[in-house]
């Protein structure tokens, strides 16, 4: 099958039909989320479930990365309401609803990925940070490359990972250790921790996806689905509850006084060096080295 009139993803298919790639596209952009992206992901998810000749899906991102999460030069510098989804606009004011309804809709695009009914699995190199570690990890399985690194950054100021899925992955006690600190991990260590399922060289991270994809689709489409029905109803409703209450949250992060604060930084000053006033306090090389040797 070859491209689809897409914007920031493309869709393709392998040469047997068997496996639908989902590629985020926006490579000068380090595939940051802008406010095509969310839809066209659930689009050509629904595409491979309606293909029946797929049995399984791959989700990558082009260029240096798998995904570097939203686009803040459109969310957090120029952020107006009206323009740009949960932005804050002191002349209306905060309306709660109407920032639940908007980023709700992005998180049932990723969550597409978790309720496909094909398997869905995320190939992960360089970043997949803040909303993109939203995507990788809505996916069934996570392959990362060892050098790749994945983390929530702004649970620190300014963001709740909204579709929840931390606590499902690593337990309670690992979950709020990512997001108390908002740190980056490699693939190593989200591999030594269990919050994917593996980590392997860069230069094999292709071959070992295909390796997987290869044994996943010489399986029957409706024997996946059902295994994958199995397993996801043990928490599927626990997983809707969480995103309801971390969409709300998200909205509240940003409209906090620290949030707003973050994002006059970013208007001012530029995101780069907004973000990076929130995330360097403490982030010494000591923490680090303590931190690895912990897993």
């Amino acid at each position: 099958m070859g491209l689809q009139p897409f914007k920031s993803i493309l869709y393709t298919t392998s040469p047997d039909g068997k496996v639908a790639y989902i590629t985020l596209n926006r490579p000068a952009h380090l595939n940051a989320i802008d406010a095509h992206l969310p839809h066209e992901l659930r689009a050509a998810t629904r595409l491979a479930n309606q293909d029946d000749r797929v049995h399984c899906i791959v989700v990558k991102g082009s260029g240096a990365g798998f995904c570097g999460g939203y686009d803040l030069a459109l969310y957090a510098e120029t952020a107006t309401r009206g323009q740009t989804s949960g932005s804050q606009d002191v002349s209306k004011g905060y309306d709660p609803l109407e920032d639940y309804q908007s980023m709700r809709e992005y998180t049932e695009c990723y969550a597409a990925l978790f309720h496909s009914h094909k398997p869905t699995i995320a190939q992960v190199h360089g970043a997949a940070v803040a909303g993109g570690s939203d995507i990788a990890l809505s996916c069934d399985l996570v392959v990362m490359a060892d050098d790749a690194r994945i983390g929530y950054p702004p649970s620190r100021v300014w963001g709740c990972p909204t579709t929840a899925m931390w606590t499902y992955r690593v337990g309670a006690e690992k979950a709020k250790r990512m997001l108390f600190t908002g740190d980056l991990v490699s693939g190593r260590e989200a591999a030594a921790m269990g919050l994917v399922l593996q980590s392997v060289p860069a230069e094999e991270l292709e071959s070992a996806v295909a390796l997987l994809t290869d044994r996943i689709k010489s399986v029957p489409v409706n024997q996946l689905w059902m295994q994958k029905q199995v397993v996801n109803s043990v928490i599927e409703g626990s997983v809707a509850a969480s995103q309801r209450l971390a969409t709300v949250f998200d909205g509240l992060t940003r409209n906090s006084p620290e949030g707003v604060g973050f994002q006059q930084l970013a208007t001012r000053r530029g995101f780069k060096d907004a973000v990076r006033a929130r995330d360097e306090p403490g982030r010494t090389e000591e923490y680090r080295k303590r931190w690895k040797s912990s897993l």
